[in-house]
């Protein structure tokens, strides 16, 4: 074989590496790595969007609900469409949950149903080692909404939202007290 040939072949061998290599860095960049994939049962995962105070979709394109809380809505439902009608707080606490979860890795803790009629994973969901689920009550941009049988948190929803009322912190700023007769 003379050089010419030797030439050849190592700048064949050496264009289909970088072609591995580059199919490899692609498909890690459109689809993610293991960890960002709900579906692969690994511990972390990355926030894509903040869909509304309590609703997030992962980089794998799962939808998480967290559960024990609930937010008001940023949109309501006209027949077939979804329109854009924040209530009120709506957007303060979409907000809120996109500082705290936005572009974050998360972890998931499942409690008994792991996902809801309209399929998306129920969990609570844990930021740089805090339950976000009741940083949002705690903060007043929820209320507690659990359903058995998730409900192994209810104690600690209770109290937080009871302290974020008493401090009239987020949406329990303008609720007036009802007295007791």
């Amino acid at each position: 074989m003379d050089v010419r040939e030797q030439r050849t072949k190592n700048t064949i061998y050496n264009i289909r590496h970088t072609i591995y290599f580059l199919s490899i860095a692609l498909a890690f960049a459109l689809f993610g790595c293991p960890a960002q994939n709900a579906s692969a049962g690994s511990k972390e995962y990355y926030v894509q969007n903040v869909i509304d105070g309590d609703t997030i979709a992962l980089a794998d394109g799962k939808h998480v609900r967290l559960i024990g809380i609930n937010t008001p809505e940023i949109k309501r439902r006209d027949g077939n469409t979804w329109v854009l009608d924040p209530e009120p707080y709506a957007v303060k606490a979409q907000e809120f949950s996109g500082r705290m979860l936005f572009n974050e890795k998360i972890e998931l803790e499942f409690d008994s149903e792991k996902e809801d009629r309209y399929g998306r994973v129920l969990a609570y969901v844990y930021v740089h080692g805090k339950m976000a689920n009741l940083e949002i009550v705690r903060n007043g941009y929820a209320w507690v909404y659990t359903f058995p049988p998730n409900t192994k948190y209810y104690d600690r929803f209770i109290e937080a939202e009871r302290e974020a009322r008493q401090a009239k912190r987020g949406l329990w700023r303008d609720v007036k007290e009802i007295e007791e007769h």
